[in-house]
C-alpha cells in the first residue's frame, strides 16, 4: 500500500470514526448551527473581499498588505474550528506502518480542510474586480495562490503553538509576539508615514516573485517542523512517560465545617490545581481576562459605554462559560460513584456553584485598576459581578441536564472536541446573551444606575434561590441518568 492508498484509507477510517460513534446524532444540531454561522461568514467575507478590492485602484498586492491582519484573525477562529491531529493519529501509533506516515496525512489533510478554503470567499470577489480593473493576469494568479498559501501556512502556525500551549499555556504569549512581528516597525514609530510605507512593502512583496517560493519553502518547513514535535508529544501523552508525584497535599481543613458540600468543594478546588487540562483551561482564561481588564483600564482602544459593559460582563463570565460550558464532563470519569448515595448529585451542584460564585473575586480584583482609572465604577462591576454569579451560573448550571460526554483529566493532545447537542447550544447562546439583552433593553428604558440595581436585585435573587432551582436540576438529571450514563461511558478515554 503506497501512501496515497494509505492516506485515503486514513480518511475514510475518520470519517466513519465519527458516524459511529455513539454522539454523531447529536451532533447533527451543532453541525447545522457550523453550516449556518460558515455561510454568514462567508458573506461577510465577500462583503470585506469587495471593500479590500475598491481600496485597492486596479493594483495587486492590496491583500497581502492586509494579511498580517487576516492571519491574527484566522489564528483566533481557529481554536474553535480546528483541533491538533493527536485525536485521529492515537488509534495507529502501534500499528504496523511508519511511525510519521499516520501524522503526515492528517498534516496533509489540515492543508486541504474546507474552513481553509473558506477564505477563498474573500479572496476570489477581490482577485476579480482587481483583475477587471486592470491589474494583470499573472499579478492576481500569483496574489490569489499566495493568499491561500498563506492561510495553509498559518493552519501549520496553529498547529505549532497550540500544541506547545497544551504543553504550557504560556506559550500563548510567544504566538501573540510571532504574530506582532508584521507590526513591528509600527510598533516601533506610531504615525501615519510608518503605517502607509509598511503597508507599501508588503504591497510590493505580494506583487514580486519571491512570494509563493518563498511561502511554499515555509510551508515545507513547518510541515516536518510539525510532523516531528506532534509525534514526540503524542507519543509522550500515551505512554505517560512525563507523571509526577505529589510534593504536597492541601488538606483545606476548614472546608469541613460544610460536610458533604465542603468536601466535593475540596475536589474541585484540587481538581482544577492538580489536573493539566483543567488547570491549563484557568489558567489561559486568568491571562485573557489581565489582558481585557488591562487594555481597558489603559488604554483609549474600549472608551465607548458599549465596549466598556462588553468587557466588564464578559470578564466576570469569562471564567464560568468556558468551564461549565462542558458542566458535568470531568465527574464523567467516576459518575458512576457519585450515583451511589441520593443526595450527592445536590450536593456536588452546590459546591460547583459556590465555587464558581466565589471564583468571581478574581476577576473583580483584576478589574479594579478599572475602576481606579475611571472606566468602570463600583456599581457597574457589582451589578455585573451579581448578575453573573445568579443569572448566568443559573443558565449555566441548566446544562447539567443535557451534558453526558466525559472529559478527559489530563489528556490534552489527544483529547478529542466535543461533539454538542441542540439544548446544549441554546443554553449557551442564552447564557451568553442575556446580559447584554438586559443591559441594552435597561440602558434604553431607564438609564444606566436603575439597570444595574435591577442586575444587583436579580443576581442577588438568583443566588438565594439556588437551593430551589439546584434541587429541579437534580430531578431532571435524575429523568435522564441512564441515558446520560450510558453516554459518559461511551466516551470515556
Amino acid at each position: 500500500m503506497n501512501r496515497f492508498q494509505l492516506y485515503r484509507l486514513l480518511r475514510r477510517n475518520n470519517s466513519l470514526r465519527t458516524r459511529r460513534s455513539p454522539l454523531f446524532e447529536q451532533s447533527k444540531w451543532a453541525k447545522a448551527l457550523l453550516y449556518f454561522g460558515g455561510a454568514v461568514f462567508a458573506l461577510y467575507l465577500i462583503i470585506y473581499g469587495i471593500i479590500i478590492a475598491m481600496t485597492a485602484d486596479g493594483y495587486a498586492g492590496v491583500m497581502v498588505s492586509m494579511m498580517p491582519v487576516i492571519l491574527i484573525i484566522d489564528y483566533l477562529l481557529r481554536f474553535i474550528f480546528q483541533t491538533t491531529p493527536g485525536v485521529m493519529v492515537k488509534p495507529y501509533i502501534l500499528q504496523p506502518i511508519s511511525r510519521y506516515t499516520a501524522i503526515e496525512c492528517f498534516l496533509i489533510s489540515s492543508h486541504f480542510s474546507g474552513y481553509n478554503f473558506l477564505w477563498l470567499a474573500m479572496f476570489l470577489p477581490y482577485s476579480f474586480i482587481i483583475l477587471i480593473a486592470g491589474a494583470g493576469f499573472w499579478p492576481v494568479v500569483i496574489e490569489l495562490v499566495g493568499c491561500q498559501l498563506l492561510i495553509m501556512l498559518n493552519s501549520q502556525v496553529y498547529l505549532f503553538f497550540r500544541t506547545l500551549i497544551n504543553r504550557n499555556v504560556l506559550w500563548f504569549l510567544a504566538s501573540v509576539v510571532f504574530y506582532l512581528i508584521p507590526f513591528w516597525p509600527l510598533l516601533m514609530k506610531f504615525d501615519t508615514d510608518t503605517f502607509s510605507k509598511m503597508l507599501d512593502l508588503y504591497s510590493a512583496f505580494g506583487r514580486s516573485g519571491w512570494l509563493l517560493p518563498v511561502l511554499i519553502a515555509c510551508l515545507v518547513g513547518l510541515f516536518f517542523l510539525n510532523r516531528i514535535l506532534q509525534f514526540r508529544f503524542i507519543y509522550e501523552e500515551i505512554s505517560k512517560k512525563k507523571e509526577h508525584a505529589l510534593k504536597h497535599i492541601s488538606q483545606f481543613g476548614f472546608l469541613n465545617r460544610f460536610g458533604l458540600v465542603g468536601e466535593y468543594l475540596k475536589i474541585e478546588i484540587k481538581s482544577n490545581m492538580r489536573n493539566k487540562a483543567m488547570r491549563s483551561r484557568c489558567i489561559m482564561i486568568l491571562s485573557l481576562i489581565v489582558v481585557f481588564s488591562s487594555l481597558t483600564a489603559y488604554t483609549d482602544v474600549y472608551n465607548s459605554t458599549f465596549m466598556t459593559n462588553f468587557w466588564c460582563i464578559y470578564c466576570f463570565a469569562l471564567f464560568g462559560v468556558a468551564s461549565l460550558t462542558k458542566f458535568m464532563g470531568q465527574e464523567g470519569n467516576y459518575i458512576d460513584l457519585l450515583m451511589v448515595h441520593e443526595e450527592n448529585i445536590i450536593a456536588l451542584l452546590k459546591a460547583k456553584f459556590w465555587f464558581y460564585t466565589i471564583a468571581l473575586l478574581i476577576p473583580f480584583l483584576i478589574m479594579l485598576p478599572a475602576v481606579f482609572t475611571g472606566k468602570f465604577t463600583w456599581l457597574m462591576i457589582f451589578a455585573y459581578m451579581s448578575l453573573t454569579a445568579g443569572l448566568v451560573h443559573f443558565i449555566l448550571f441548566q446544562l447539567a441536564v443535557y451534558n453526558k460526554q466525559t472529559i478527559p483529566l489530563q489528556l490534552k493532545i489527544t483529547n478529542g472536541s466535543n461533539i454538542e447537542n441542540g439544548w446544549q447550544i441554546v443554553i449557551e447562546m442564552v447564557a451568553l446573551c442575556s446580559p447584554g439583552i438586559i443591559v441594552s433593553t435597561g440602558f434604553a428604558l431607564a438609564g444606566e444606575t436603575p439597570t444595574y440595581i435591577f442586575m444587583i436585585l436579580l443576581g442577588l435573587v438568583l443566588v438565594a434561590l439556588h437551593p430551589l432551582w439546584i434541587r429541579n436540576i437534580y430531578k431532571r438529571m435524575m429523568q435522564r441518568r441512564y441515558e446520560n450514563l450510558e453516554g459518559f461511558h461511551a466516551t470515556r478515554q
